[in-house]
């Protein structure tokens, strides 16, 4: 297994996909990882949708314009927030922080596993959302953040290095 940094650092986004299975037990293993995130007062509103049905991939895949590559996957997670379990008032939009959080806990979690993933956003495009709620009958309380295809990569694509300088700052905003 890799250490920490290494794993981020050569985790990647995975859009190709061999027909190999992901078993319920390894995507079991990587909802645990996500479960694991931290989140808001320890709300945790997050709900998570494992997918290894075909049928179930394949119109999403049709369906949803920027996520084709689930049509090769042989499971999907999809990370919803839930309304029921988020805090009140202006604070209630912390559960996408929080969802976001269990996302690349999962994303890390499938590198780990020698998978591959990727994510596709549902929130906030109104329409994906409303393919994502329908194709998998969510009640309304449960909003879709992302679809994440999983699947056993076929290219073995370098990490992109994203490293920027100027990104960083110190003490303060230095231009």
């Amino acid at each position: 297994m890799k250490n920490g940094i290494e794993l981020i650092m050569n985790r990647r986004s995975v859009r190709a996909f061999s027909d190999k299975r992901v078993g319920k037990e390894l995507l079991k293993t990587i909802v645990a990882a996500g479960m694991a995130a931290p989140s808001a007062v320890n709300k945790q509103p997050w709900a998570f949708v494992a997918i290894d049905d075909r049928e179930a991939l394949d119109k999403l895949g049709e369906a949803l314009p920027y996520a084709k590559m689930l049509k090769q996957a042989t499971a999907a997670i999809v990370v919803c927030g839930n309304l029921e379990k988020a805090l009140d008032d202006w604070q209630q939009e912390f559960w996408i922080q929080d969802c976001s959080a269990a996302t690349q806990n999962i994303l890390l979690a499938a590198e780990a596993l020698g998978l591959g993933a990727v994510w596709t956003a549902a929130y906030p495009a109104k329409d994906r959302m409303d393919i994502v709620s329908g194709i998998l009958e969510l009640p309304e309380h449960i909003i879709p953040l992302n679809v994440l295809p999983i699947g056993y990569p076929t290219t073995n694509t370098a990490p992109l290095d994203k490293w920027n300088e100027q990104n960083l700052h110190w003490q303060k905003w230095n231009g």
